[in-house]
């Protein structure tokens, strides 16, 4: 349980049996005697030598780093040794070796990184020859690569598209900006909309920067945004007489009235309005925009009628999301079905939206339309593929497993050298390059192939990649493997003592953590359950655990005891309603609280309505989730409608929400 976070997980203990499955291939093809597989000491003393290969690195020791490179021939880590040795010569400006490394690997991951790295030194060099020679084998090319290649083949209006998406510019991209300006390319529009952008982005240094390619005219002060983004209601009590002169001094004036919506929305509401006729049609249309975004975020009845001042203005996909969800909350079916269709088609085209739509449709009468459109998420193993499948009479239900991988399949995944890889920098602590290398080492894997190489990380324990893996499938299924449950003997009979449902356990610990047990997240977060340390603490001293101790939050017992009691307490105190549960577990009982409505709503609304987007996709996914244990637990299909219910109004149902943490 946490809030916005992102877990990486430490050390896990698996097999070290790196080298054994090439070893053992070898040995099916030649008729030579079997060799021996390292033993644990040797694997440990080669990961040593690799972690001080990593730290030589990092501080630019070449020579300490060709030490422990020499020590890890054989190793499954050398190449990332020897990537960084070469990671050393280009910073130097010494391309040697290079060639021949991406010759030797050609196709993996580390292939692709340093060449990257290169392309990156060629051009910032100004080697055009070189860069177009090797930019054809790069397959991922990052914004700075492009924005080399668009100098190189001198199209300047290649940057378009980054500028006006408010991203950040690599140097490479600035400097194709600047050839744009110079040669009139960039309107003086298209600068306004990126400062907005960024405004919204809360990024005022960057804006001040964009608005730099502004015509001297144009009369935009960026003196004292700072002061104005941290007291908006200020600025605005004293808005000097003729500030609407200029567009500098009214998008000013927009800037603060944008950050005061942040604060406030309807005393943002009441302060723009009575200046707005100062303002031109498309600014008031933007202002209004704004506030509606932030009213639609809090729930506030305003919304609807704020976002019909917005008008015809061009909304972001943020606002045109909470324009639907602001009409749901509402439950305006009319206003849904016109804010969705005012969606790109791209957006619209979406899981949410075109069940969202169909709703709408068929709500007015017109049954075909929204059938039309169930039957094109249907069956998608999603949130909203399965409540498409129920609105169209269907059970949620898994799919008949694939035949299991032969032993041919098995010892192609385990002779992978991106996959042998991965399975030692995880096993060094090193989880987001083990994940990298085992996601490129997947492309271009048939069904086969992926359930092959799902089932190789389940035999090794890393239960993440198993899912990630088998989650790819396209036609030939294994959902034992996507709804991976292991632990059972462990986890599940402490779910049955506190009278909890398995799969909405399983569910919630495989969106919490993929069953990392020592995951830990950038907040603090820990252990299979993702448990705060204040929040373990206290559970503790509840159910008076004599063996807690913060030191043993991530041990599998004291962490499930932990967090299925905390799950347990919040589905008391909250309706005992497994959405309002699952919103708290991860953003604070509170916070689930507070987003309720003053009447009922149903479980699928509260779900989309949801204003962390990190909580929102949470919850629909443990939901989801759940569905799916319990079919492969019990056996028959299950309703996701069913548990979704209806939440009722603020209030009812609610004992002592206010002293869990």
């Amino acid at each position: 349980m946490n809030y916005k976070r992102k877990p990486y997980p430490s050390l896990l203990r698996i097999v070290p049996a790196i080298f054994a499955a090439s070893v053992a291939l070898m040995a099916l093809a030649l008729p030579l005697p079997a060799l021996a597989a390292p033993s644990t000491a040797q694997v440990e003393r080669g990961d040593a030598a690799f972690l001080l290969a990593r730290d030589a690195f990092r501080n630019g020791e070449r020579v300490r780093l060709g030490r422990q490179l020499a020590l890890l021939q054989g190793h499954p880590l050398q190449p990332w040794a020897e990537y960084w040795s070469l990671r050393l010569r280009l910073d130097d400006g010494d391309a040697g070796g290079v060639p021949d490394y991406l010759g030797r690997h050609a196709g993996s991951y580390l292939a692709e990184k340093l060449r990257g790295d290169w392309l990156r030194e060629l051009g910032k060099a100004g080697d055009r020859e070189a860069f177009q020679r090797e930019l054809p084998a790069l397959v991922q090319p990052d914004t700075e690569i492009r924005c080399y290649t668009a100098q190189f083949a001198d199209m300047d209006d290649m940057v378009r598209p980054l500028w006006n998406s408010g991203q950040d510019l690599p140097r490479a991209c600035e400097r194709l900006v600047d050839q744009l300006v110079a040669a009139g390319g960039l309107t003086v529009e298209e600068v306004w909309q990126r400062v907005r952008r960024l405004f919204e982005a809360k990024r005022v240094g960057a804006a001040r920067n964009a608005a730099a390619y502004l015509p001297a005219g144009e009369g935009f002060d960026g003196r004292g945004l700072e002061s104005i983004a941290q007291a908006p209601a200020r600025y605005l009590d004293k808005l000097a007489a003729g500030f609407a002169g200029k567009r500098g001094g009214r998008e000013t004036v927009l800037f603060a009235v944008q950050r005061q919506a942040r604060n406030d929305p309807q005393d943002a509401a009441m302060r723009f309005g009575r200046i707005e006729a100062r303002f031109t049609d498309e600014e008031r249309a933007y202002a209004w925009g704004q506030i509606a975004l932030q009213a639609a975020q809090r729930h506030l009845p305003e919304a609807l009628a704020w976002y019909g001042k917005a008008g015809a203005t061009a909304l972001s996909e943020e606002q045109m999301a909470w324009h639907v969800r602001a009409a749901l909350r509402a439950h305006d079916w009319n206003a849904v079905q016109r804010a969705i269709a005012a969606m790109p088609p791209a957006l619209a085209a979406q899981p949410d939206w075109t069940y969202w739509q169909a709703r709408a449709l068929a709500v007015g009468g017109r049954t075909d339309e929204a059938r039309a459109l169930y039957l094109k998420i249907g069956r998608q193993p999603n949130f909203y593929g399965n409540l498409a499948d129920e609105e169209l009479g269907r059970v949620v239900e898994v799919p008949p497993r694939a035949p299991a991988p032969t032993a041919e399949e098995l010892a192609a995944a385990s002779a992978n050298p991106g996959f042998q890889r991965a399975l030692a920098l995880i096993r060094v602590d090193l989880r987001i390059e083990g994940v990298r290398e085992w996601v490129w080492s997947l492309r271009g894997m048939d069904d086969r192939a992926l359930l092959a190489a799902a089932e190789f990380a389940q035999k090794n324990e890393i239960w993440d990649r198993a899912i990630n893996t088998a989650d790819r499938t396209l036609a030939q299924h294994n959902y034992s493997l996507r709804y991976i449950a292991p632990f059972s003997d462990r986890v599940r009979p402490k779910a049955d003592q506190l009278a909890l449902d398995n799969g909405w356990v399983y569910g919630l610990m495989r969106q919490e953590s993929r069953f990392i047990m020592k995951a830990k997240s950038s907040v603090g977060a820990q252990g299979l359950m993702q448990l705060m340390p204040a929040t373990a603490k206290w559970v503790a001293q509840k159910i008076k655990y004599a063996e807690f101790h913060p030191s043993r939050v991530t041990e599998m017992d004291t962490n499930v005891t932990l967090g299925t009691n905390y799950m347990k307490m919040v589905l008391d105190s909250l309706d005992n309603h497994p959405v309002l549960a699952s919103a708290a577990y991860n953003a604070g009982p509170g916070r689930a609280r507070k987003w309720r409505a003053e009447r009922p709503l149903e479980g699928a609304i509260y779900a989309e309505t949801i204003p962390f987007t990190e909580t929102r996709d949470y919850v629909k996914k443990v939901m989801s989730n759940a569905v799916y244990y319990n079919t492969l637990f019990e056996g028959r299909p299950q309703s996701l409608k069913g548990r979704l219910g209806t939440i009722r109004a603020r209030g009812q149902g609610e004992s002592g929400v206010e002293q869990l943490p």
